[in-house]
């Protein structure tokens, strides 16, 4: 008898699309175990989650993560920490670089900035959500009114930025990477910022837990970490 084949549904924060996916096309390449990757912000996985769809291996955030874990969702011992990503700050290539090295000097390149891109905090992803409420801690809820251009994902806050339509750009660092044309000047100033960590595990649910922890196996493994760090996250194994 041949090698037993699984096809695992694999549910992921978008915010890792490209690495997720050519990780798990090595993976396949190297096991037969098919793959079906569904991306969405974290709130719209959690939403699907709530109305009781279920994936064989997740890939959300570390809080989400750990309330399914206490509900029994998970494979016991299978969550384990993968990456860290951070909020970035990105302009066009080849544009003069303001200065964001404090949050004094962010919010006056914000002021001057002709038009702001940034993630939307009504998609439900993490970036939007933090930097809406950063905004008004900054007292810069005028100024991203008249200036902002909420988008439905980072890729089209990087678009924005290298195309010139706006002068500066907020979104998760690994969502910028991939769009050439737009340069990442660093994270968001400390204190400012917000580091998301991933994790991963194998669901309750799935029907084949040993390809499952392969899975996981082959994302976390050494050999990995170049595709991580290239795609603009940290690794947190």
């Amino acid at each position: 008898m041949g090698k037993q084949v699984a096809k695992l549904k694999v549910m992921s924060a978008r915010s890792m699309h490209d690495p997720v996916t050519a990780l798990a096309y090595d993976f396949t390449s190297a096991t037969g175990h098919e793959v079906e990757l569904a991306f969405g912000t974290v709130g719209a996985l959690q939403k699907k989650l709530d109305g009781g769809e279920t994936a064989d291996v997740l890939i959300i955030g570390m809080p989400n993560m750990e309330a399914l874990e206490q509900a029994g969702a998970l494979v016991l011992g299978t969550r384990r920490k993968l990456v860290t990503a951070r909020i970035g700050v990105a302009v066009r290539e080849g544009a003069a670089s303001p200065d964001v090295s404090t949050p004094a000097a962010f919010k006056d390149a914000l002021m001057e900035a002709r038009r702001i891109a940034f993630s939307d905090a009504a998609i439900g992803g993490s970036a939007g959500v933090y930097l809406a409420r950063m905004f008004n801690e900054l007292g810069l809820a005028d100024v991203i009114t008249q200036k902002g251009l909420p988008q439905q994902s980072g890729v089209e806050v990087a678009r924005r930025v290298a195309n010139g339509e706006a002068d500066i750009g907020m979104t998760l660092m690994p969502e910028i990477v991939p769009v050439t044309g737009a340069r990442i000047l660093g994270p968001l100033p400390k204190p400012l910022g917000l580091d998301t960590t991933y994790c991963i595990a194998v669901m309750a649910t799935c029907a084949a837990p040993d390809a499952g922890r392969a899975f996981i196996a082959a994302l976390a493994r050494e050999e990995a970490r170049v595709i991580w760090t290239e795609a603009g996250l940290d690794v947190a194994m």
